[in-house]
């Protein structure tokens, strides 16, 4: 009889042991399904242009917003059709800010040879926010852009943000933790190549 109650209390047991590790490896999996729909990105409008900015450290998928910012998107469509941004570098980069590339100089005060007017919207920079640099004048914005690591609420409503990130957050957060002297990286992150993944409807002339 006392066999008999030591195999059943031994059972019991070893069947409470086997449902707890269903239930643990139950709920991990359900946490890792919430984490993969968190980064799930749902695009702004579906007709908005996409590129890709191809770099050392993996590549990066944007949509950009041709329904807040078309001057600016235009202009960066046409910079991508023309291969100006290839080879270029992420000459600034802050961590727990942002990243910054697109000047042909590499130093922080090349252009496109033109400016653009502010397209300033209620639009929130956020992490993965595509933005456009300018210097003190609003309308200076030109064909350097910058890439949110973090919110940066103080840049709202203050620069133009065209774009939001749809892939590559582990390439964004890499260049964000290379090595700086200063905000410089000490090895030059390049641009190797950046291309329209699907360009707008209606293209306009470019500059």
């Amino acid at each position: 009889m006392k066999k008999i109650v030591c195999l059943s209390m031994m059972l019991f047991f070893l069947m409470s042991i086997a449902f707890a590790e269903t239930k643990s490896a139950g709920a991990k999996a359900v946490d890792t399904t919430k984490k993969v729909e968190a980064k799930k990105y749902m695009k702004r409008n579906a007709d908005n242009p996409e590129v890709a900015i191809e770099t050392d450290l993996g590549t990066m998928k944007l949509e950009l917003f041709l329904d807040v910012a078309p001057i600016h998107v235009d202009s960066m469509l046409s910079l991508i059709r023309k291969g100006f941004y290839n080879g270029l570098t992420f000459h600034r980069i802050i961590d727990n800010f942002m990243i910054q590339g697109g000047d042909p100089k590499g130093n922080g005060t090349g252009d496109a040879g033109y400016d653009l007017p502010a397209e300033f919207s209620s639009l929130k920079h956020v992490e993965g926010t595509l933005s456009m640099a300018r210097s003190a004048d609003p309308n200076s914005a030109s064909c350097q852009f910058f890439i949110c690591l973090a919110a940066a609420s103080h840049l709202d409503g203050k620069y133009t943000i065209f774009g939001q990130l749809m892939e590559g957050n582990d390439a964004l957060h890499k260049i964000g933790k290379i090595e700086v002297a200063g905000e410089k990286p000490i090895k030059p992150v390049f641009i190797r190549k950046m291309t329209i993944i699907k360009d707008r409807l209606s293209k306009k002339i470019d500059k």
